[in-house]
């Protein structure tokens, strides 16, 4: 009777647990479908929805915390991926958002690509192979710091940069993230000025969150194909290199792809994004996350500038968010298919290790220059 006993008590708080977690799993998925996706949402609100969708798609979604920002906020990504069927080691898609603080719409993308995957991949057959074969890394917010600042007032709104004290004798915070990585740092297009929007840091990895991603991504470089990071405005596709005396070895392919993609984004509602180098259609610049996942031999490393090309530029109203994310998404789905495909369809990569050491070398060469004061 005893033994009965306690079967039937360990029976009942199993069907206890199993309980809770099915309540606990409705209300993810319920939360994740209710949440507007066509609205910008505050940092805590981006946090909270994350866990959700963590906690409503157990069989997909991982998350992890990968490092923190100067006033010690997580640097959080979601992992998505499902089991290859046949056991083989997968390859790895990279994209984040919201590096540049004052750009809404960028983690506004991040969580309609999120969306989409989540809400499609169990109905499209090409997206379930994808993710076989593929992990997806996505940061809805780098500069977390910075975001958070812009939500404090009208005063802030526009704010740029992160939020890391001043050095000696300046009084202005923050450091351009996407001047601080190591590609060719402090060459060209940046400032060195404290106070300047684009001052590129004390050095190439000064700031932990450029620094969590070189980590991070670092760490699988061999495995990277892609790596998406999102900004706006003026509606480009930006492919590597911002320093105008460097061409990426397989510069014809990214722009034959960035033009594939700019395409299925113009389907969409109309939207042209010209494509091209930052020198060759924007300005010339160096230490972005672009330049530096090429240079370390990440084949395939865009920038997207979304909308718009001026009227509202990092102030796009909310009722372009759904048309801005449905073509981005379009345009970066264009790009990781072309990726997926010929990296699983017999196809081959450009060698990715030879030519990033090669250009990390002349890259060295041009920042020794820089901090010795060779170059004036």
């Amino acid at each position: 009777m005893e033994k009965t006993t306690r079967t039937l008590g360990l029976f009942l708080m199993i069907l206890s647990i199993a309980s809770e977690t099915s309540d606990s799993l409705v209300e993810a998925l319920e939360s994740t479908q209710s949440y507007d996706y066509t609205k910008y949402h505050p940092m805590d609100e981006i946090y909270g929805w994350m866990e959700d969708v963590e906690r409503g798609n157990p069989e997909l979604v991982s998350s992890a915390v990968y490092g923190h920002t100067y006033e010690r906020r997580n640097i959080t990504l979601l992992k998505f991926g499902l089991e290859n069927p046949e056991g083989r080691e997968k390859k790895v898609i990279w994209v984040d958002c919201g590096i540049h603080a004052r750009e809404w719409i960028a983690p506004a993308f991040c969580q309609w690509f999120v969306k989409e995957i989540v809400h499609s991949y169990k109905t499209n057959k090409k997206l379930e192979q994808m993710l076989q074969n593929l992990d997806v890394y996505v940061t809805p917010v780098i500069n977390v710091d910075g975001y958070v600042f812009t939500w404090a007032n009208d005063s802030t709104r526009l704010w740029r940069k992160s939020r890391s004290t001043p050095p000696a004798g300046s009084s202005c915070h923050g450091v351009d993230l996407n001047r601080n990585f190591n590609a060719n740092w402090g060459t060209v297009g940046v400032s060195f000025d404290s106070c300047a929007n684009n001052y590129c840091g004390k050095s190439a990895g000064s700031e932990p969150e450029a620094q969590a991603v070189m980590d991070v991504v670092g760490g699988m470089i061999n495995r990277t194909l892609c790596f998406l990071t999102i900004h706006s405005a003026g509606q480009l596709v930006l492919l590597p290199y911002g320093h105008p005396e460097i061409s990426a070895p397989n510069y014809d392919e990214l722009v034959s792809v960035g033009e594939a993609a700019a395409a299925e984004m113009k389907k969409l509602h109309g939207m042209g994004y010209t494509v091209g180098t930052s020198p060759q259609i924007l300005y010339p610049n160096s230490g972005s996350s672009r330049d530096w996942a090429r240079l370390v031999g990440i084949p395939f490393s865009y920038t997207f500038e979304l909308r718009d090309k001026g009227e509202f530029s990092h102030l796009l109203p909310e009722e372009q968010i759904q048309p801005a994310c449905e073509e981005a998404y379009a345009g970066a789905l264009s790009i990781i298919s072309h990726v997926h495909d010929k990296a699983f369809n017999s196809g081959t990569l450009p060698n990715a290790a030879v030519s990033g050491v090669a250009l990390m070398i002349f890259s060295t060469i041009i920042s020794v220059f820089v901090t010795t004061g060779v170059f004036v």
